[in-house]
Order: structure tokens, then C-alpha cells, then sequence
């Protein structure tokens, strides 16, 4: 059976490490811990598990601290985990049936869905692919100083496996802004940064509710040719939530329309746009915006930033008051009814159906 290293970078980690490396340990023939400058009992905890713990001066740079554990490494695989992430028992399951195939089917990378999203039940809402597991080689090299990755190569492939990355606390908020203007500064402009750093700074500043400033960031990368294609679509959507933010409607609907010329626009997007005629009170338009998204949902597979509730849920509940507002409750009566098939016992739909019986339509 092919041996898999766990490779990990962690700092002040001793509210979570215990809990991720509990996940793993079975999974794992070794693990390594690097440490970048944690003053609680993180290694007193990574003890527990492993003795192969290793010191990292903290550069600003994760990419090199991620690298530095990957060359500790000495399985035939390595796989990475942040000590706020977790694997439930399913998951592991998963995860072991995987490490008996490893052998025989030798894939060179393993993308795995990673969940940072949740809905108010604490169901994951927002996931994407990530690459999780990849064959020891010169390949597998981290790139980026922040939000750091490594390219795909050789032998791809998928499995249905969640890493859910279960934060506990607010950590440091402006850690990630602050080695962005930091690199912005090395190098004299934005034009400086890669293309993925350049989405990703956007990113950082809509965190930090610089609107403004996130949009021009967003335009200016839109303007290059080197983005990822998901990274695009989703520089389109916040660029149009910028402008919700500073008022200016005309201006969201334009980065909307820019996703448009990224391709057939996946259900989030077909959403956004669902809402831009919905807030300005043009229902039937924004009926056939929701219906795309339906549609597009169950054609748009697993790319990019997938968000579950707007391939039902949310389209469904849009329909239903689009449908309302023009008069044709009945079939908004039915639509909400599917909204709380996909989501069973949600504060909208009660209400909802509340609203419908007060006027005499029964689901």
C-alpha cells in the first residue's frame, strides 16, 4: 500500500490541532508538523501525535513554510491540512478506500472538495476542488506567498471527498491584506503581482469593506489574460457587489455582464443577475434569470466556487415571490414548496406558507 505524509504548517493552533490531527492519524504513516512561531501549547499538542516537529521562521510567505514541510516528507504521497480543518468519520472512510487504490490506479495529483462555507444548520454552502493529496516529486511545489497553490500535473483526478475547514476564532484578519500591500510595495505596483494574487488582493479589500478600491482591483484583473477562468466569474460577481455597496446599480450589471463573456454563466451568476432585475422590481425578468440558474444547475457539474442553495433552494424561493408579485400565486405556492424540499424547515418558507394560507392557497 502507498504511503501518505501528512505535511503541515501551524501557528498558535492549540484550540483546533488536536481535533485535525484525531481526523488523520489513521490515514497518515507520518506526520509532519512545522511550526512558524506559536507561543501556546501547539507542539505540546502535535506531541502527541508525531515527534517530527520542525521550527520555520515565519517570512510572510507560505508557500515557502509549505514547501519546507513537504520536503520533510518522505511518503510515496503528501497531503496537506490546516489544523482548522476536519474530516468526519464518513469522509475518513472515504479517505482510507482511496489510500488502498492509490497503488494500482498511481494518480499524480487527487483534487478533493473543500468546504469554507456554511448555512445556518452548519451544512457546508460554499465548497470548491482543491489539490489535497499529491505524488512526492519536483512537481509538487508550492507557488505564492499568500493563498498559495500548486498546478495540477501529470495524472489529475477527482474524488468525493470533503475537507470542511471549521474556523474557531478570528485569527488575524488583516494578515493576508497586510502581505499583499507588503508585496504591492516590494514591487513597485499591482501590475506586479501574478494574476492570481492580483484576484485574490481584490478579494482581501471587498473583505475589509474597501468597495472602491476592490472594484478597480477587479477591473484591472479583468483586464488581464492570465486569470483562471473561475477566478474571473468570481472577480465579475464581487466586482458587482462592490458597486451594490456604493449604490451604483448600472455599474453591478456590468460586471455581471462581463461573466457573460466567460462562457454558459453557472447558476451563482445566472442568481446575481436574477437579482439585479428582482431588486428593481422587473419580476419577469428576473423569473427567467432564476429559471437559468434551475437549468444551468444541473448542467454546470462540479467547476469552480460551487454554492449548493443556488442550484435549488434559492432560485426556487426567488421564483416563488417573482411569481407572487405577478399574480400568479398558485405556481408560487408550488415553488415554495420546492424551496423547502431543498431546505426543510427554513424561517422564509414558514412564513411563506403562512402568507399563502392567509389568502387561501393550500400547498
Amino acid at each position: 500500500m502507498a504511503s501518505v505524509s501528512l505535511c503541515m504548517i501551524v501557528r498558535n493552533e492549540e484550540q483546533v490541532l488536536g481535533r485535525c490531527l484525531s481526523c488523520v492519524k489513521d490515514f497518515a504513516d507520518e506526520i509532519i508538523i512545522v511550526d512558524t512561531g506559536s507561543n501556546d501549547k501547539t507542539k505540546e499538542i502535535a506531541s502527541l501525535f508525531t515527534d517530527q516537529i520542525y521550527d520555520f521562521p515565519w517570512i510572510d510567505d507560505f508557500a515557502a513554510a509549505r514547501n519546507f514541510a513537504f520536503q520533510k516528507g518522505t511518503g510515496d504521497y503528501l497531503f496537506w491540512l490546516d489544523a482548522d480543518d476536519v474530516i468526519t468519520e464518513e469522509e475518513q472512510k472515504k479517505l482510507m478506500k482511496l489510500k488502498m487504490r492509490l497503488d494500482q490506479e498511481k494518480p499524480d495529483v487527487v483534487m478533493m472538495k473543500y468546504a469554507v462555507g456554511y448555512d445556518g444548520s452548519g451544512s457546508p454552502s460554499f465548497f470548491f476542488y482543491r489539490e489535497r493529496l499529491l505524488r512526492r516529486c519536483e512537481r509538487a511545489v508550492w507557488k505564492g506567498r499568500i493563498h498559495e497553490v500548486i498546478e495540477p500535473f501529470g495524472k489529475t483526478v477527482r474524488e468525493d471527498i470533503l475537507i470542511e475547514h471549521r474556523k474557531i476564532g478570528t485569527g488575524d484578519p488583516d494578515r493576508n491584506l497586510r502581505i499583499f500591500e507588503k508585496m504591492i510595495r516590494e514591487k513597485g505596483k499591482i501590475a506586479g503581482l501574478t494574476a492570481r494574487e492580483h484576484y485574490y488582493y481584490g478579494k482581501e479589500l471587498y473583505y475589509h469593506k474597501r468597495y472602491k478600491e476592490a472594484a478597480g482591483v477587479f477591473l484591472t484583473y479583468l483586464e488581464r489574460s492570465d486569470g483562471w477562468h473561475i477566478d474571473r466569474i468570481d472577480a465579475c460577481r464581487h466586482g458587482a457587489f462592490c458597486m451594490y455597496q456604493l449604490g451604483k446599480r448600472d455599474e453591478a450589471l456590468s460586471f455581471l455582464l462581463m461573466g457573460l463573456r466567460e462562457g454558459i454563466p453557472g447558476p451563482e451568476l445566472c442568481c446575481d443577475l436574477g437579482w439585479w432585475f428582482f431588486s428593481g422590481k422587473r419580476y419577469a425578468d428576473a423569473e427567467f434569470w432564476y429559471r437559468q440558474a434551475l437549468k444551468t444547475g444541473r448542467l454546470a457539474g462540479e467547476e469552480g466556487f460551487i454554492m449548493p442553495e443556488y442550484r435549488g433552494y434559492i432560485p426556487y424561493l426567488q421564483l416563488c415571490v417573482c411569481l407572487d408579485r405577478m399574480g400568479e400565486r398558485k405556481k408560487a405556492c408550488w415553488y415554495n414548496e420546492l424551496a423547502e424540499r431543498c431546505h426543510p424547515g427554513t424561517e422564509a418558507c414558514r412564513k411563506n406558507r403562512e402568507y399563502f394560507a392567509r389568502i387561501g392557497m393550500r400547498k
